[in-house]
């Protein structure tokens, strides 16, 4: 995949890291327009073209979870609504993933249901750091990639070299 051919969409749960993520790839944010209602409802619009492009949509799940969560959903579904080529949610925190398994009766496996969401939405990919469990990769019908602390730091450091 060329630069040019990639969009990087931040939603608004972390611009700071999405912000350094940009500068470290070397490409410039995507330029998104996302506004709350009144009632809290969540307004989203991609400015540019993304039909045809690869999408990365850098939206962690963190505090607090359901709003977060739901902005990355509807991002994802303007991506997809724009012709997006590929959409991958990147979560650097994967809200409800210690909620894995059923380990009493009468509850859900949230995590599960984060992954189901997060599919239909549109993600063809999903992008996480250290998940709370391994299964949880199982959980989506789509390829989902899990990076610890530690490869991540080893992959910067090796990208770091390569660029001096």
């Amino acid at each position: 995949m060329q630069i040019g051919e990639m969009k990087i969409l931040v939603g608004s749960a972390n611009r700071a890291l999405g912000q350094a993520i940009c500068e470290f790839m070397g490409v410039e944010q995507a330029h998104v327009t996302l506004k709350r209602f009144p009632d809290n409802e969540v307004f989203v619009k991609i400015d540019e073209n993304v039909r045809g492009k690869d999408v990365f949509i850098i939206q962690p799940t963190c505090p607090p979870a359901n709003d977060n969560l739901m902005e990355l959903l509807i991002m994802i579904d303007a991506a997809k609504r724009a012709s997006a080529n590929r959409i991958t949610a990147v979560l650097p925190f994967y809200g409800y993933a210690r909620q894995d398994r059923k380990d009493q009766p009468r509850v859900p496996i949230t995590a599960k249901l984060v992954a189901n969401l997060l599919v239909t939405a549109g993600a063809h990919r999903v992008l996480t750091m250290d998940l709370h469990a391994p299964q949880i990769q199982a959980f989506s019908i789509s390829p989902s990639i899990t990076f610890t602390r530690q490869q991540s730091f080893l992959t910067i450091s090796s990208a770091s070299r390569m660029r001096t």
